[in-house]
């Protein structure tokens, strides 16, 4: 993807070379015109811009050349300058349906041959795609969003401004930061979220957070994925202790910049195992402790009837999740929506992988995938090679050591007095065989007998029952609990415990740090 200063030394060519029709295409007015700008300075080149609100004024000396603001207008003084002026460019920025057979578009034809035969240009600036008899007559390029250095240079001319006026902790570390999160968004946006800051009269480095809650505001409204709020402490985990010291490490690689050794940002991890015993939990986890924004998507919601919907649907929620990037995004039992490549009749199934192992191979958008399946046997096999996904790891039913630590985060969070130690013990041999999520159901009964009677009034025999209520899947469906557990081997255990199991042929080997 190129950035701005490839950008600009293919437009300065184009220009150089009086290529009749340019279009650039962007979303950045206001940056590809400063652009020019600069280029009509450096180059002395002969630039007439016209907008609808200013009409037609000189590039160079912001003079206007013409109070006629409409376009028709500004077709035909161009068509009139281009006769008599050479090496003229003229930039239109409010072209609509450009991308049609129209009369609009026929008028372009006709004025870049007349560009053409007198050394002249045209240029559009638009976000659309442009007619393709025109389009023939030029050369194209695109001006993509600020990349992390683009970024870091707009945020430090920037700060510049405001050192002698505000304190600003931010170094060339925070910059940096900085610039890794506001990647996917225009510059004008990022600046604009810089401005809210200066406000206050200082920019600390705890702004960090809040600049990824201030990007993730201007894309509440994207389609294609859904905003799953969460807040910091509100998702605690237990047991899963491999898993999380896996992500610690991986935590401060999702925004180093590690282009120089030419590797890519973390992609993300699968979670396997029993149902109830924390992979979803763990998704919503990870973004409270990383400070990240949570984005869900529903694979199944991006089906459509048409031929196409759904791989554009598709396609334009993976986009969506790499202009919201850094974000964690959550797919919820995966093995539903992509089960069945191969056996699908439409072949949509089977496109829509394609398109998934394309994006999670090549996006260097910093979105860090939480995947969850009950059976990773559903999925297609090439989604499980390495370098999908950074690691796989299995979820078992949690051990008394876990369960106890389980017990303890529901019984803080739902009663407002101490358990005895005794009585906790007791609860965790009661629960043998349960998955968190009975854990949480038990626990949730005694709450809402403390708030119906009292936190002290709660008998001990109360917290005895509500955990001999819960029937736990182990008992109710031991047949289901055996055949995920066949799984285990594939993976890595979440818990951190290595497994006392024959080793198998094939089975993949783990070594625990």
């Amino acid at each position: 993807m190129p950035n701005g200063a490839e950008t600009k030394a293919r437009i300065e060519s184009y220009l150089l070379a009086r290529i009749p029709f340019v279009s650039v295409r962007t979303v950045e007015r206001g940056r590809a015109l400063e652009m020019l700008g600069e280029l009509a300075k450096e180059k002395q080149l002969d630039v007439i811009v016209h907008t609808l609100s200013q009409g037609l004024r000189d590039l160079r000396s912001k003079q206007i050349v013409s109070e006629d603001k409409s376009l028709l207008g500004a077709l035909d003084l161009a068509g009139e300058w281009f006769q008599s002026r050479a090496n003229l460019t003229v930039v239109f920025t409010d072209v609509q349906h450009l991308g049609e057979d129209n009369d609009i578009s026929r008028r372009f034809v006709d004025l870049a041959q007349l560009a053409e035969e007198h050394g002249g240009c045209i240029m559009v600036i638009t976000a659309d795609p442009t007619w393709n008899t025109l389009q023939r007559m030029g050369m194209a390029v695109t001006l993509d969003l600020p990349d992390v250095d683009e970024m870091r240079v707009a945020i430090e001319d920037f700060l510049r401004q405001y050192e002698s006026v505000i304190r600003i902790e931010w170094g060339a570390a925070e910059c940096e930061e900085a610039a890794s999160i506001l990647t996917g968004v225009t510059k004008i946006e990022a600046l604009n979220i810089l401005a809210t800051f200066v406000v206050k009269k200082s920019i600390t480095k705890a702004e960090l957070v809040e600049l990824g809650r201030a990007k993730d505001s201007i894309f509440s409204e994207l389609a294609g994925i859904e905003r799953v709020t969460v807040r910091s402490g509100d998702h605690p985990v237990g047991g899963l202790a491999g898993l999380r010291q896996w992500l610690d490490r991986k935590r401060p690689l999702l925004t180093m910049d590690l282009r120089d050794r030419g590797m890519r940002p973390p992609r993300g991890v699968l979670l396997v195992g029993v149902p109830g015993c924390g992979k979803s939990l763990s998704a919503k986890a990870i973004a409270s402790d990383w400070q990240l924004p949570l984005y869900r998507l529903d694979i199944g919601s991006v089906l459509g009837t048409y031929v196409g919907q759904s791989e554009g649907r598709f396609r334009e929620a993976l986009a969506t999740a790499d202009a919201v990037a850094p974000c964690v995004l959550w797919i919820d039992e995966i093995e539903k929506g992509l089960a069945g490549s191969g056996t699908d009749s439409t072949g949509v199934t089977t496109r829509l992988v394609g398109q998934f192992l394309y994006w999670l191979q090549e996006s260097r958008a910093r979105v860090f995938v939480v995947a969850t399946a009950n059976d990773v046997r559903a999925l297609p096999q090439e989604l499980l090679r390495s370098g999908r996904f950074d690691d796989m790891f299995f979820v078992d039913l949690p051990d008394p050591e876990e369960r106890r630590e389980i017990i303890q985060i529901y019984l803080r969070k739902y009663l407002r007095i101490p358990v005895p130690d005794d009585l906790v013990e007791e609860l965790v041999r009661l629960s043998d065989g349960f998955a968190g999520s009975d854990v949480e159901a038990a626990v949730a009964e005694i709450g809402y007998e403390a708030i119906r009677i009292g936190d002290d009034s709660v008998p001990v025999d109360y917290y005895r029952s509500a955990f001999r209520n819960i029937v736990p899947l182990l008992r109710s469906a031991p047949e289901r609990i055996d055949e995920v557990r066949q799984l285990r081997d594939r993976a890595i255990p979440a818990s951190g415990k290595v497994r006392d199991v024959p080793e198998k042929a094939g089975a993949r080997r783990v070594v625990l740090g």
